[in-house]
C-alpha cells in the first residue's frame, strides 16, 4: 500500500539507525509530543533501537490524557441532565473523572452515545429533534476544524437542539509551557504529524528561536520515526538548530489555509487547564459571540463540585516527561486498561497503555 511498505523496510531503517550513532557524542533527550507516534515508538520497538544515550520522552499528546477532571465533570453532570444526549469520542467513555465516568452515568441511566465524529453527533440531533445534543468537544488542532465546520453547518440548517462543550487544546503553547518548567531537559522535539498537517511547521519556530530547541515533524511509519529523529541529532549535533518538515507528504509550512479559516471563524484562542500541566494562557478554544448559542455550558445552567485527582496517580508527571509509567506506583497493579485510574492507561494513545501493551524500551 502507497505511503505504508515504503515506510516498513527493514534495510532502509538498518542504515538509518547506523548513521544514528555518528550524530551522539552526549546524552540527548527527545520528546514526541504526539500520541501517535508514542504508541508507533512502542509497536516497532524504536527506542530498543536507538543509541544508549538517546532518551525518548513522551509528552502531552493524548489529548485525552490531557482532558482536566473539571471539563470531565462538567461533561458527566450535563449528560445527568434529563432529556439531554451526550456525545462522545470512545475514548473519553471510560476515563475517571473525579468521582465517575461517563461510562457509570450511562450505567446508571444517562444517555451516552458514542461517536466517530462530530458530524455522527449532529446527525443523532436531526433524528431527535425533541432531545437536546451536547457533543463533548475533545482534541487538539486536528479534530477542532472538523467540529467547526459542524456548528457551521448546524447554523445553515437551523438546528436548535446542538451544542457542544469545547475543550479543545492547541499544541504550540503547551510545549512552551513545558520549555519554561524546565522540569527536564528537552533537546529535541518530534513535533505531531497529524496536527502540523493544519498548523504547518511556523508556529513551532519560536522553539528553536527562542529555546535552541531542535524541531523535526515526522510522518507515523516507522522510516518517518527514525529519519525525524535523525534530523533533531543532526540538528543538535551541527548546533544549527531549526524546524524541519520530515513528513513532506502531508505537512506545509503554512498548513491547511482552509481548515485554519474554518476553525477561527468559529472559535477564538483562550486560556485552557491541562492535566499535569495546569492552566496555560492562550491554549485552548472557545466560541466566538456569533456562535454562543452553540454552548452547552451557557445554554445549560450546570455546577461541580470542586475537581479531585486519585492521590497517588502520576498520570500528569508522565505527561511532562518528569517520569515513566513504570515508576508511577498504581502502574499495571491497580491500574491497568481494563480499570484504568489515569487517562495515560485509557487512551490508546496514552504512555502508560502504550507501555503496558508493548513494553519498555
Amino acid at each position: 500500500m502507497r505511503y505504508i511498505e515504503e515506510f516498513r523496510q527493514g534495510a532502509v531503517a538498518a542504515k538509518i539507525v547506523e548513521r544514528l550513532r555518528a550524530y551522539v557524542s552526549r546524552p540527548v533527550n527527545l520528546m514526541e509530543v504526539c500520541g501517535t507516534h508514542t504508541v508507533s515508538i512502542f509497536r516497532h520497538g524504536i527506542r530498543s533501537l536507538l543509541p544508549r544515550s538517546v532518551t525518548m520522552l513522551s509528552g502531552p499528546g493524548c489529548p485525552v490524557c490531557v482532558t482536566a477532571n473539571a471539563d470531565l465533570d462538567k461533561a458527566i453532570a450535563l449528560a445527568e441532565i434529563p432529556g439531554i444526549i451526550l456525545a462522545t469520542f470512545g475514548d473519553m467513555f471510560k476515563v475517571p473523572a473525579s468521582r465517575s465516568s461517563l461510562r457509570e452515568a450511562k450505567a446508571e441511566g444517562a444517555d451516552v452515545r458514542l461517536v466517530y465524529s462530530t458530524l455522527d453527533a449532529l446527525e443523532i440531533a436531526r433524528a431527535n429533534p425533541q432531545r437536546q445534543v451536547v457533543f463533548f468537544a475533545v482534541g487538539f488542532e486536528t479534530t477542532a476544524p472538523t467540529i467547526a465546520c459542524s456548528i457551521l453547518e448546524a447554523e445553515r440548517e437551523g438546528i436548535g437542539n446542538f451544542s457542544i462543550v469545547s475543550v479543545h487544546k492547541l499544541i504550540p503553547p503547551a510545549i512552551k509551557a513545558l520549555l519554561d518548567g524546565e522540569e527536564v531537559r528537552i533537546d529535541g522535539f518530534l513535533l505531531p504529524g497529524h496536527v502540523s498537517t493544519i498548523i504547518g511547521s511556523r508556529p513551532y519556530e519560536f522553539i528553536p528561536g527562542g529555546y535552541g530547541v531542535a524541531c523535526a515533524i515526522a510522518g507515523f511509519e516507522p522510516l518517518d520515526i527514525l529519519g525525524g529523529i535523525e534530523m533533531l541529532l543532526r540538528q543538535i549535533a551541527d548546533g544549527e538548530v531549526r524546524v524541519e518538515i520530515g513528513y513532506r507528504r502531508a505537512v506545509r509550512r503554512e498548513g491547511n489555509p482552509l481548515a485554519l479559516e474554518q476553525m477561527y471563524r468559529v472559535f477564538e484562542v483562550c486560556d485552557a487547564e491541562w492535566r499535569g500541566l495546569g492552566v496555560i494562557p492562550d491554549s485552548g478554544l472557545r466560541l466566538r459571540r456569533e456562535y454562543e448559542g452553540f454552548d452547552a455550558e451557557r445554554r445549560f445552567d450546570v455546577n461541580t463540585p470542586p475537581p479531585r485527582e486519585h492521590p497517588a496517580c502520576r498520570c500528569g508527571e508522565v505527561l511532562r516527561g518528569v517520569t515513566s509509567p513504570p515508576e508511577c506506583p498504581l502502574f499495571a497493579r491497580a491500574c491497568t486498561p481494563e480499570r484504568p485510574i489515569g487517562p495515560c492507561m485509557v487512551s490508546v494513545e496514552g504512555s502508560c497503555a502504550a507501555w503496558y501493551q508493548y513494553g519498555g524500551p
